[in-house]
């Protein structure tokens, strides 16, 4: 495995960490406050980092089924990020997440850990076939 690509794996895992603590603080308060929106920030940071990195060190260029599901999970989160600022800056930091958003956050933040393993998996799978 190529030194840009085991970067990117160790950046991803701890934007995993990032994401993981977000999520569960908007669960837990149901509130989009200004610790919440650093652990998205930081994390959708990290995993914009962990990308550049795997597609510099993929020997298979990027448009492969790890990379377009990677991409999806990384659109989706961003998405969510960019939901939660505008919803903490028109609502306020004390105001209750609404359901929607709340649905979102947990199908991105799903979604985001489906290919996370999925990542995994694909490129463990890969290396048994070398």
């Amino acid at each position: 495995m190529k030194t840009a690509s085991i970067t990117g794996s160790i950046i991803v895992t701890i934007a995993l960490v990032f994401y993981s603590i977000g999520f569960a603080k908007e669960r837990r308060v149901k509130l989009v406050n200004s610790s919440i929106l650093l652990f998205y920030t930081i994390g959708i940071s990290l995993d914009i980092t962990a990308t550049i990195f795997m597609i510099i060190g993929s020997s298979k260029g990027f448009l492969t089924i790890h990379g377009l599901i990677g991409y999806s999970s990384l659109l989706g989160m961003l998405t969510d990020t960019f939901l939660l600022w505008r919803y903490n800056i028109k609502s306020g930091p004390e105001k209750e997440i609404n359901n929607h958003l709340h649905l979102y956050s947990r199908i991105a933040y799903t979604w985001w850990i489906i290919a996370y393993i999925t990542g995994g998996l694909l490129v463990a799978a890969s290396k048994m076939n070398s």
